[in-house]
């Protein structure tokens, strides 16, 4: 008996060694590739960092010069549309959690929306194309907006969802029993108790915006001079990123490095951030 309980312990021990083998190979196999890019990415970025970058146009072919236009167009266009995708976002997760929570809708819903989150960027940017720019007629920083918007949507709507779900049936339970309307337990209560959450929701959300390339290519698109005309192709950083970096000129390229440097550093911040505000909300919830 205590042979076959030795054997059965063996076995049990070589594949939980098996186990963990293959997973640590995997996790360094994936962190590989990520150290990788973005070694590169800093390597050539910082090298080519300068004044110009930040204070010049976009330059003609050949020619050099900086991407001011650039971020100031992907600036503007991901703030529209954190401005058009939160408010709606906040109020579906609003609606999902307070008052579709266990019905039939807020299954379907949660399942449209989860569709939504993992579409493609490039399927918006074609639906955005379809009805806003060829009804327009031509390109627009407006059109760009309204199609990082429906990717901002989704991961709002989810976010807001989740975090009023966390929030204790009693907040809800003592506020109604003194008489408060629903609408003010709401706004006044639950909003503020998770705040910090969909806030982590939103710069989650542009933090993904940031760096979107395909919606932009069918929306924005791309100008080389400096415009505050939303009804007018805008520059982007991620459109600019992409057509430098296919250029066979080795100034735009340098300008294509030092872009997707500035772009990795932004969304980093970002993400840091958002953890950040995680986290002490979660420490302030305990």
């Amino acid at each position: 008996m205590s042979a076959v309980a030795d054997r059965l312990y063996a076995r049990r021990r070589f594949k939980n060694w098996l186990a963990l083998l293959l997973s640590g190979a995997a996790t360094i196999f994936g962190l590989f590739w990520l150290v990788w890019i973005l070694w590169t990415t800093v390597s050539y970025g910082v090298n080519n960092l300068n004044l110009a970058l930040f204070t010049q146009m976009t330059p003609p072919p050949g020619d050099t010069g900086g991407m001011l236009n650039a971020f100031f167009g992907s600036a503007l266009m991901s703030l529209l549309a954190i401005a058009l995708g939160t408010p709606v976002g906040i109020a579906a997760g609003t609606y999902l959690a307070e008052y579709a929570n266990y019905r039939k809708v807020g299954t379907v819903i949660r399942f449209v929306n989860d569709i939504l989150l993992s579409a493609p960027s490039i399927v918006l940017g074609l639906f955005v194309y379809t009805i806003v720019v060829a009804q327009m007629g031509h390109f627009s920083a407006l059109a760009g907006a309204i199609a990082l918007a429906f990717i901002v949507l989704p991961v709002v709507v989810r976010t807001t969802d989740e975090m009023l779900r966390l929030v204790p049936p009693q907040m809800r339970e003592a506020a109604l029993s003194l008489g408060v309307p629903q609408w003010k337990v709401t706004t006044q209560v639950l909003y503020r108790a998770s705040m910090s959450g969909i806030l982590t929701g939103v710069l989650l959300a542009l933090a993904r915006i940031s760096g979107e390339t395909a919606p932009l290519l069918f929306t924005a698109l791309n100008n080389q001079y400096w415009t505050t005309d939303l009804l007018s192709p805008m520059a982007n950083v991620p459109v600019v990123i992409f057509q430098y970096a296919l250029s066979p000129y080795e100034a735009w390229q340098s300008l294509g490095w030092a872009g997707a440097f500035i772009m990795t550093l932004f969304v980093l911040l970002l993400s840091v951030v958002a953890r950040f505000v995680l986290l002490r909300n979660k420490t302030g919830n305990n």
